[in-house]
C-alpha cells in the first residue's frame, strides 16, 4: 500500500513538473504563432493574397516570427534592465532617506522629500499620458485613419500605466519605511488590486505595440520585396490553356504545335513569390500598381521551369 502511495505521489509530482514546463511554452508557441501570422498577413496582403489562402501551418508562422519580432524583444529586454536597476536604486534612495536606517535629520527628511514629489510627478504624469490614451481610444472611429494610430495609442496607454505603477511603488516603499502596513489593513487589497490592474494594462499596452510593429514588418518586408523582385526565383510557366493575363511586362508566346505537345502557350517574366500547400503564387517581375498574384496549382494542367540566376560563378 506504501509502495502505491508514493508510485502515486511520484507520478503526480512528474505531472506537476511537466506542467510548469509545458505551459509557458505553449504560451510561448502560441504567441510565436500569433505574431508570425500578424507579419505574415500584412506581408502577403500587399501582393494581393488572404494569407488563409496560402495554406501556411503553425510551424511555418512560428518560423517567420523572430524577423518582426526582433526589435521588441531587444527593446523589451533592454526595457527590462533598466527598470530593474531604477527598482534597485529606488530602493537605496528609500532606505537612505528613511528613518530606520539612521536618526532622522534634515537630510533623510529632504531626501524624502524628494522622493515624495518624484513619486506624485510620476502619477501626475502617467495619468495624464494614460487619460490620452483613453481619449485616443474614444475617438478611434474619427482618427481610426491615422497612420500611427495603432502604435501611438498604447505607446501612451503603456507608459503611462508605468508611471503610475513606479509612482505608486515608490510611495508604498516611503509608507513601509516609515510604518510598516499591517495585515489586516483594508487598504492593502484596494491597493493590491489596483497594482495588479495596472499591470494588466502595461502588458496589454506592450502586446499591442508589439502586434503593430509586426504588421509593419510584414508591409516593409514586401514593399522591400517588390522594391527588387528580381530575387525572387525565376519561372517560365507553361499552359494548355490561354491564361489572358492582364499584368505588364508578362511575356506571351504560343508554342509551335507538334504531335504529342499538349502545352499551347509559354509565359515568362514570372517571380515565385512563395509555394505551398500544392500551389505557386506567382508575381510579374516588375512592380506595379496594376500587377495581379497568378495562383498556379502543381498538377498536370501546367508546366515549370526554374531559370538559373544571370550570375555566371566565379
Amino acid at each position: 500500500m506504501s509502495d502505491e502511495a508514493s508510485s502515486a505521489g511520484r507520478l503526480e509530482q512528474w505531472v506537476r513538473s511537466g506542467a510548469t514546463i509545458v505551459a509557458p511554452a505553449t504560451a510561448l508557441s502560441a504567441l510565436l504563432f500569433y505574431f508570425g501570422y500578424v507579419s505574415s498577413r500584412s506581408q502577403y496582403e500587399y501582393f494581393g493574397i488572404d494569407v488563409d489562402t496560402v495554406g501556411l501551418d503553425t510551424q511555418d508562422y512560428v518560423m517567420r516570427s523572430p524577423q518582426p519580432l526582433l526589435v521588441p524583444m531587444l527593446v523589451l529586454t533592454l526595457a527590462g534592465i533598466g527598470v530593474l536597476a531604477l527598482l534597485a536604486q529606488t530602493r537605496r534612495w528609500v532606505a537612505a532617506a528613511g528613518p530606520g536606517a539612521a536618526e532622522e535629520t534634515a537630510v533623510t527628511a529632504r531626501r524624502a522629500g524628494h522622493l515624495r514629489q518624484l513619486a506624485l510627478g510620476c502619477v501626475t504624469a502617467g495619468l495624464a499620458l494614460l487619460g490620452v490614451g483613453l481619449v485616443l481610444l474614444l475617438v478611434y472611429a474619427q482618427v481610426r485613419e491615422w497612420a500611427y494610430y495603432p502604435l501611438v495609442t498604447p505607446l501612451l496607454t503603456g507608459t503611462g500605466a508605468a508611471l503610475i505603477a513606479y509612482g505608486s511603488q515608490v510611495r508604498e516603499l516611503l509608507r513601509r519605511r516609515s510604518a510598516p502596513t499591517p495585515a489586516d489593513d483594508p487598504t492593502l487589497l484596494l491597493r493590491r488590486s489596483s497594482r495588479a490592474l495596472v499591470i494588466v494594462v502595461v502588458v496589454v499596452s506592450v502586446f499591442w505595440t508589439t502586434a503593430t510593429v509586426a504588421q509593419w514588418s510584414g508591409r516593409g518586408l514586401a514593399q522591400q520585396q517588390a522594391l527588387d523582385l528580381d530575387r525572387l526565383p525565376s519561372v517560365i510557366l507553361d499552359t494548355k490553356e490561354r491564361l489572358y493575363l492582364r499584368s505588364p511586362g508578362i511575356d506571351e508566346n504560343a508554342l509551335e504545335l507538334s504531335e504529342g505537345q499538349t502545352f499551347r502557350y509559354r509565359y515568362r517574366n514570372l517571380r515565385l513569390l512563395i509555394h505551398a500547400n500544392d500551389r505557386m503564387f506567382l508575381v510579374p517581375n516588375r512592380w506595379s500598381a496594376s500587377n495581379s498574384t497568378l495562383v498556379v496549382r502543381m498538377d498536370d494542367s501546367v508546366r515549370v521551369q526554374f531559370q538559373f540566376q544571370n550570375q555566371r560563378p566565379g
